[in-house]
């Protein structure tokens, strides 16, 4: 029988009930929140986050569909989770997870997890781990990891965004800054904030908005791509930090949005390209700014344009591919076949359980894959990711920007982590780049 922690099952931490709810995200929009009980009074629970670019591979939500909070309502899924998920979960044991989990894909039934959602599977699966660490008396990264965890992630925060996380601006959806040469969580959060803070001021002293986006960045109203990445690195600048040096940078593109008929289209830069003009445009990009991380550089059906990236700078910067595999193990297995990316982005809403999660994790890492544990835009005050991202040694979070509760719930997860590891803890830093060249790139 598989266990998370290596402790012997036993009846005490068998599933008593299981209770659903309807909560609200960070957008407003409901979600469903999952608590579990067990026999020996231990408590879990855990909310599931949503997504504002959504790959087309990812598992289906439940939605109501009816005229509550514009049909986004998950009060079918509360019902299924209390009359037929309970049911057939109570006296499991919640220790053996690849169990709960299979028994939870089982009941579904479905390639897409449209019977009963993937959002209520992943509810009641994280749940689960959450009961089952506090049954064992662990933090839920110690149980995890079988107590084996000591690498604290580099955050890649959002320092400005665009795309389907804002109304105007920027056509990429995400400009990262990643604080690598920190030697603590603490010490890169502290700069990551005086870079934010900084653009912020000199986003004002342009005229420009300094509005909130979904995932905490700044969302002026400028739509070049150029211009944000000068300011960006201006903002770094005046913080006292060198560009390339402590502070590197990040693109999501999202560039599924972008697609239209046959080449990529930004709307709001006012700019068309071809496959092979998009390759060159982010070269060009590499070239003169330090930038370390692509995601999404291409649309998820672009094989082709994935692969000829790939064999320019396949060896220079993290490719990182989010809708090309939405954290399915049998995508992110034929992307290491065909060599299209060098990391992948892990989102466990995209999959649907914990145990899929931590395989697509495993294929990713065997595979010397960059993996990057991630948040939604639709996200709640949730911090299993942080826990996830600790017990895996993925390296890498993305948790949005330091603004908004909801993301930096999962900072300061990261800082209790890193406080109860003491003299233990190792900050990744610049060890998931360490097989790419120096910044900027040099082609």
């Amino acid at each position: 029988m598989s266990t998370m922690s290596g402790r012997k099952p036993g009846a005490d931490s068998a599933i008593a009930d299981v209770l659903a709810r309807q909560v609200l995200d960070s957008r407003g929009s409901p979600t469903l929140e999952v608590e579990i009980r067990l026999r020996s009074g231990a408590r879990g629970r855990a909310a599931v986050p949503a997504g504002g670019s959504i790959g087309s591979w990812e598992p289906l939500e439940s939605r109501d569909h009816d005229r509550r909070y514009r049909g986004r309502g998950v009060r079918h899924a509360v019902h299924v989770v209390r009359e037929e998920v309970a049911g057939a979960m109570r006296g499991s044991d919640a220790i053996d997870q690849e169990a709960i989990d299979g028994l939870l894909i089982g009941l579904d039934g479905t390639l897409d997890r449209h019977r009963l959602g993937g959002n209520t599977l992943l509810g009641v699966s994280l749940a689960c781990a959450h009961a089952a660490a506090a049954h064992t008396g662990v933090e839920l990264w110690r149980y995890l990891a079988r107590d084996r965890a000591h690498v604290l992630p580099v955050p890649m925060l959002t320092v400005l965004e665009g795309g389907a996380h804002t109304r105007s601006g920027l056509d990429i959806q995400e400009l990262m800054l990643i604080p690598w040469k920190a030697e603590t969580v603490a010490g890169a959060l502290d700069i990551a904030v005086r870079v934010y803070w900084s653009l912020g001021d000199l986003l004002a002293s342009k005229g420009e908005a300094t509005a909130v986006g979904d995932t905490g960045g700044l969302a002026p109203q400028m739509t070049s791509l150029d211009s944000a990445l000068e300011l960006t690195e201006a903002a770094i600048e005046d913080a006292g930090y060198h560009p390339g040096d402590q502070v590197v940078l990040a693109i999501d593109a999202a560039a599924t949005q972008w697609r239209a008929d046959g080449g990529y289209t930004l709307k709001r830069e006012g700019a068309r390209f071809s496959r092979e003009e998009l390759v060159d445009r982010w070269i060009t990009l590499l070239r003169c700014h330090p930038i370390v991380a692509l995601e999404d550089p291409f649309a998820e059906d672009d094989h082709e344009g994935w692969s000829m990236l790939h064999a320019r700078v396949g060896d220079r910067v993290q490719l990182v591919g989010d809708d090309l595999f939405v954290t399915n193990p049998a995508l992110i297995r034929r992307g290491i076949d065909q060599q299209v990316a060098n990391a992948v982005l892990i989102k466990p809403n995209q999959v649907g359980t914990l145990s899929e999660t931590l395989r697509a994790i495993k294929i990713a890492q065997e595979a010397g894959w960059g993996t990057i544990i991630s948040h939604r835009s639709g996200e709640t005050e949730d911090t299993t990711i942080a826990d996830l991202a600790v017990a895996a040694h993925v390296g890498q979070i993305k948790a949005g920007g330091p603004c908004r509760g909801e993301r930096i719930a999962k900072y300061n997860r990261l800082l209790r982590i890193e406080e109860e590891l003491g003299d233990e803890a190792l900050y990744a830093g610049r060890e998931p780049f360490a097989k790419y060249t120096s910044v900027p790139v040099r082609l």
